[in-house]
């Protein structure tokens, strides 16, 4: 059955027609739909947790050799340069283009890595209960960050501005570059793994015991999934 107390993760808003109903026991794998319109409310990731702890750990890795390596060199007249993503927004700095600097730094580097930061601290520790109470900050961060988080806007930018060049210099693409366009997959692949519902409901779970709304024993997280 149910539950009604304030805790309760299986109560959902259908998205399109607001009804307010209860989620029925759903295996993995399987989906939910509101009994009014239809339309789709929740789908049970496989292994959610652990499917996304691996790509976070992935993408925090290839985050770390983007910011490292160059990413792309230019060759004029017998010499050579090469940048990095950092180089290039210091390098906008210097030219006078402050605000553009910053917005690159914040949507290509700053953002994608709080991003990444989040998702693994939130998935460490709802994955060990209970879960302390600033998963559910970092879960409305994640949320946030993502929407800010500009990699592959970046890259398009970068391939407009080398195809405009290439008549003037050699375009020497470096192994960032590359490293960036595996990333933009890797936390594509991150964010649809990821099921929020299953670790706001630990969260929740473990905010309502502390509060004396639920008792412990019977209502283990491992018993709501």
């Amino acid at each position: 059955m149910p539950e009604r107390s304030g805790c309760d993760s299986s109560l959902v808003a259908c998205p399109d027609c607001d009804l307010l109903q209860h989620l029925p026991q759903i295996p993995p794998g399987g989906s939910a739909h509101c009994t009014r319109c239809h339309a789709h409310l929740w789908r049970h990731k496989v292994d959610s947790l652990n499917r996304t702890l691996a790509l976070a750990l992935a993408a925090a890795l290839l985050l770390l050799i983007a910011n490292s390596v160059p990413m792309l060199g230019l060759a004029v007249a017998g010499r050579e340069t090469f940048t990095t993503v950092i180089g290039g927004v210091l390098a906008m700095w210097r030219d006078g283009r402050q605000e553009v600097a910053m917005l690159v730094l914040f949507t290509a580097v700053i953002a994608p890595a709080f991003e990444v930061a989040c998702l693994l601290a939130v998935v460490l520790a709802v994955r060990r209960p209970p879960a302390p109470a600033w998963a559910g900050r970092l879960l409305r961060a994640y949320e946030i960050l993502r929407e800010w988080s500009m990699i592959e806007i970046m890259l398009l930018g970068v391939l407009v501005a080398l195809i405009k060049i290439a008549e003037l210099a050699t375009v020497i693409p470096g192994l960032a570059m590359f490293v960036l366009g595996a990333l933009v997959f890797l936390l594509a692949a991150m964010a649809a793994v990821f099921d929020p519902r299953d670790a706001w409901a630990r969260v929740g779970w473990v905010a309502g015991a502390s509060a004396g709304l639920l008792p412990g024993p019977a209502r283990s997280p491992e018993g709501r999934r």
